[in-house]
């Protein structure tokens, strides 16, 4: 994938296919110490042991359309051309939380491309479900919780138009603020 944002999108689908409610999305760009990661934890189905084990290989897959899943295997090995790793923790209808990591300033790094169509979509496109994205850019950081956005919402559907729009104009100031010197 030319993105790390599609990686995330790509996760984060999986944990939707996991029937999760609530999805966790941290990402960290740490400059000072030339990190690059993100964590994804969800409440869904988890996997079994049998399962773990076989997931970073392309032929394993839970998706009954096709016999192949590129999402993690690709992910492993984008990690790993860039000294860094993948982590899975599962644990069978207690959830999954993925960690990937890798040098920041790794010349074969993906650029982090379009968090802020990514994050808004998955929230646009599953109302249902309850998203935390926290994003850390070396000492600053911003949350959104979209269980607070509902509250405030009274209502109001987190997918009307007028919401999104603001979601999106939120997502990218708060994003552009964070990397401000």
């Amino acid at each position: 994938m030319k993105e790390l944002s599609l990686h995330i999108l790509d996760i984060t689908e999986n944990s939707i296919r996991a029937k999760a409610t609530e999805i966790y999305i941290e990402v960290e760009e740490d400059l000072n110490n030339n990190l690059f990661s993100f964590v994804i934890k969800d409440n869904g189905k988890g996997m079994d042991e049998e399962f773990l084990k076989a997931v970073k290989d392309p032929f394993t897959t839970s998706r009954t359309t096709r016999k192949v899943g590129l999402g993690i295997p690709l992910l492993e090995a984008a990690c790993k051309r860039c000294n860094g790793g993948l982590e899975i923790i599962s644990v069978v209808n207690q959830g999954t939380q993925i960690k990937a990591w890798m040098d920041y300033n790794h010349i074969d790094r993906a650029p982090l491309g379009d968090m802020v169509s990514t994050i808004s979509n998955l929230i646009i496109s599953n109302p249902d479900i309850d998203f935390v994205y926290c994003h850390k850019y070396n000492e600053k950081s911003f949350k959104i919780d979209t269980r607070e956005i509902k509250n405030i919402l009274d209502g109001v559907p987190i997918n009307d138009l007028s919401v999104i729009n603001w979601l999106k104009n939120y997502i990218k100031d708060e994003l552009t603020e964070i990397k401000q010197k």
